[in-house]
């Protein structure tokens, strides 16, 4: 595939795609005789994993050391395992931070409603005291 495709595909623009290669997140991607990149399939799951960790917010100090461990072999397994313990861990307490602050937003929100009502409420009763008065 190319550049355009795998732009389009992953909705990532083709600037961000040459980056995440050149600084190890993706490995290098194969070319075609003429130097053009051409996506292989190898490259378009490491792309859609970068993306994923990337919209998690994953650091990418953390994604850069994993594909380097990565590249060792098999023996640095427990290694890539602790740097995605430790990113699900601060995933989890920025979710956390988040469910709080929409905890407090939605309690606003009902107190703005609460409010809202009580002042309809006063507005209607005031408006029927007057009608009261001009019946009278």
């Amino acid at each position: 595939m190319t550049i355009a495709e795998v732009s389009k595909k992953f909705e990532l623009s083709a600037d961000t795609l040459r980056y995440y290669e050149r600084i190890g997140l993706i490995p290098p991607v194969p070319r075609t005789k003429s130097g053009i990149r051409d996506y292989d399939e190898e490259s378009c799951r490491w792309i859609e994993m970068m993306k994923c960790m990337r919209k998690s917010g994953v650091q990418i100090e953390a994604l850069i050391e994993y594909v380097a461990l990565f590249y060792r072999g098999e023996s640095t397994a427990a290694a890539r395992k602790a740097i995605l313990v430790e990113q699900r861990n601060q995933l989890i307490d920025r979710m956390a931070d988040m469910q709080a602050s929409l905890d407090r937003l939605n309690n606003k929100i009902k107190n703005y409603d609460e409010k809202i009502l009580q002042a309809e409420n006063d507005l209607q009763q005031l408006h029927d005291s007057k009608k009261l008065e001009k019946a009278v």
